[in-house]
C-alpha cells in the first residue's frame, strides 16, 4: 500500500498513541476512574468557573465558538468553553495522545464517522449511557435519535458519543438542466440503470455554440477518503456489503465490480478533467450550472442552492434526494460527526452537559435553524424548520437515515478502519484512473485488507 509521508507520519502517531493507551488505560473500567470522573467536577459557580476545551474539526470550530458557545452560556454561565480548531488529519492522533495524558489539555473531541471504534477500544472515551448516566437530564430522549447517526459512536455495547453534525451522501439535481434535456426530474425510485441511460442527454450545449458546456454528473473521483463511499453506496443498494460479520472482505464480487464500474462509467458524462475532482470541484461545477447532478454530502446543499455569495442557483432550482436505487432500494452513505468526552477529563460533567445541550431536542433545533447543521433526531426532522429551504432537506435526511440503517451504509467499523479505508482508496482509485481493471483493483484490495487484519 502506497502512503504519502504525511499519512505514514499520522498513522505512526496513532500506532504509538494506541500502544501507550494499551499500557496505561486499556481495560480501565469506570469503577476505577479518576475522582473527577466519579464526582463529575461540577458545573462551576459565579466565583469559580469551570473551563472545558473541545478539539474540533477546523471546518466548523470557529462558527461554534462564535455563535454556539454564547448561546450555551445563557443557560450555563459558569462553564467556559473553548473550541480548539484542529486540522482534520490531526484530530484522531491528537485525540489518542490526549486520552493517555495525565494532565490532558482537552475534555471533548469531535469524531468522524469511522473513528469511534479506535478511541473507544483504546479505553480513552467515556461511556455516556453508563458512566455519565447520573449527569444526564431526565428529558434527554435517547430513543428519539435515528439509529443510523447514533450508531456512529457506538462500540461493543457502549455509547461513546452523540451526533453533533449529521451528514449523508445524497443527490442534488438542477431542475432547469433536466427540463432543457427533456427529462423528468429524478425521483427516489430512479434506478442506477435508468440514470446511466439518461446521462448522455444531460451532456448539453446550453448556449448554442455547438459545443457541450454542461454535463451530467460530478462526484469525487480523485483518490482519497471521500472516493470509496460512492461505489460502496452503489454496492449496498444492490444488497452487497464491504465485510461479513466475521470481518472478512465481501466486496470482491460481481456486485462489487459492477458498483466500481458505475463510478468509472460516469466519467463519460462528466466535464473534461473530472478525474481530478475531489470535494469542492464538482460542487463548484454544480453551482455554476456546469453539471446537472452531483453526488455529494448533504451538508453542501446550502452552499449549492441557498447562499448567493457562492452559487448562481436558488432552492427552487435545486432538488435533493437519496441517490439512485439498486435491486435492494435507494443508496446513500453515512457521514456523522459525533461529540465524545475523554475519560481522563477533569470536568466530565460539564463536558457532557455541553454535549447534552447541543443534542437535546431544544438544542438540536436551535443549532439546525441558526447554524444549518443537519439534525439526527426524529422529532427535529418531523418539525417545521424556521428556514423554508430546510424542509425538503429534512424529508430527504429522514429517508436517508432509514435507508442507511437498513443497508448498513457506512464505513468500516473496526479499530483498523483508517488503514482499511486507505487501501480501498488506493486500489479503487487505480481503477478509476485506468491503471487497472475494476476486478483486479478489488481483488488486490481484498487481499491487502486480509493481510492487514492478520497482523
Amino acid at each position: 500500500m502506497t502512503r504519502t509521508p504525511r499519512v505514514r507520519r499520522m498513522l505512526g502517531i496513532v500506532a504509538v498513541a494506541a500502544t501507550a493507551v494499551a499500557l496505561t488505560a486499556c481495560g480501565t473500567s469506570d469503577s476505577t476512574a479518576t475522582p473527577a470522573a466519579i464526582d463529575g467536577g461540577g458545573l462551576g459557580t459565579a466565583a469559580k468557573h469551570v473551563k472545558i476545551t473541545m478539539m474540533s474539526n477546523d471546518a466548523f470550530a470557529q462558527a461554534w465558538q462564535a455563535q454556539l458557545v454564547p448561546e450555551f452560556n445563557k443557560k450555563y454561565p459558569y462553564i467556559d468553553v473553548t473550541i480548539d480548531s484542529t486540522p482534520y488529519d490531526d484530530l484522531l492522533a491528537k485525540g489518542m495522545l490526549n486520552g493517555t495524558d495525565p494532565d490532558p489539555q482537552y475534555d471533548l473531541i469531535t469524531l468522524d464517522d469511522p473513528w469511534a471504534p479506535q478511541l473507544a477500544n483504546a479505553g480513552v472515551l467515556l461511556d455516556l449511557k453508563k458512566a455519565a448516566s447520573s449527569w444526564t437530564e431526565k428529558g434527554y430522549d435517547w430513543a428519539d435519535f435515528n439509529s443510523a447517526p447514533l450508531a456512529a459512536s457506538e462500540w461493543k455495547g457502549g455509547q461513546y458519543g452523540v451526533p453533533l453534525r449529521s451528514n449523508m451522501l445524497l443527490m442534488f439535481y438542477n431542475k432547469s438542466l433536466y427540463q432543457k434535456a427533456g427529462l423528468a426530474e429524478p425521483t427516489p425510485e430512479l434506478t442506477w440503470k435508468q440514470y446511466l441511460a439518461e446521462a448522455p442527454k444531460l451532456v448539453q450545449d446550453t448556449n448554442g455554440d455547438g459545443k457541450p458546456d454542461s454535463w451530467a454528473v460530478g462526484l469525487t473521483w480523485q483518490k482519497g477518503v471521500l472516493s470509496p463511499p460512492f461505489w460502496q453506496a452503489v454496492l449496498n443498494s444492490n444488497g452487497g456489503a464491504l465485510f461479513g460479520d466475521d470481518m472478512k472482505p465481501t466486496f470482491d464480487t460481481k456486485a462489487g465490480i459492477a458498483a466500481l464500474q458505475t463510478q468509472i462509467d460516469l466519467l463519460k458524462y462528466a466535464p473534461p478533467g473530472a478525474t481530478a475532482y475531489n470535494y469542492t470541484e464538482p460542487l463548484d461545477a454544480f453551482r455554476q450550472g456546469k453539471v446537472a447532478t452531483i453526488f455529494t454530502w448533504g451538508s453542501a446543499y446550502k452552499s449549492a442552492a441557498v447562499d448567493p455569495a457562492v452559487t448562481k442557483l436558488t432552492p427552487d432550482e435545486v432538488g435533493i434526494q437519496t441517490m439512485p436505487a439498486g435491486s435492494a432500494g435507494p443508496s446513500t452513505h453515512r457521514g456523522i460527526w459525533s461529540g465524545s468526552v475523554f475519560k481522563n477529563s477533569k470536568h466530565p460533567q460539564a463536558a457532557w452537559t455541553f454535549l447534552q445541550w447541543m443534542t437535546d431536542k431544544e438544542g438540536e433545533k436551535w443549532i439546525t435553524n441558526n447554524l444549518g447543521s443537519f439534525p439526527a433526531r426524529k422529532s427535529t426532522l418531523a418539525s417545521t424548520p424556521q428556514q423554508a429551504w430546510l424542509a425538503p432537506v429534512f424529508t430527504t435526511l429522514q429517508s436517508a437515515y432509514d435507508v442507511a440503517a437498513k443497508g448498513r451504509m457506512w464505513r468500516v467499523r473496526d479499530v483498523q478502519s483508517n488503514a482499511i479505508q486507505q487501501i480501498l482508496a488506493d486500489q479503487t482509485s487505480a481503477a478509476v484512473m485506468g491503471d487497472t481493471s475494476s476486478s483486479d483493483a478489488l481483488k488486490k484490495a481484498s487481499q491487502q485488507i486480509r493481510d492487514l487484519l492478520k497482523e
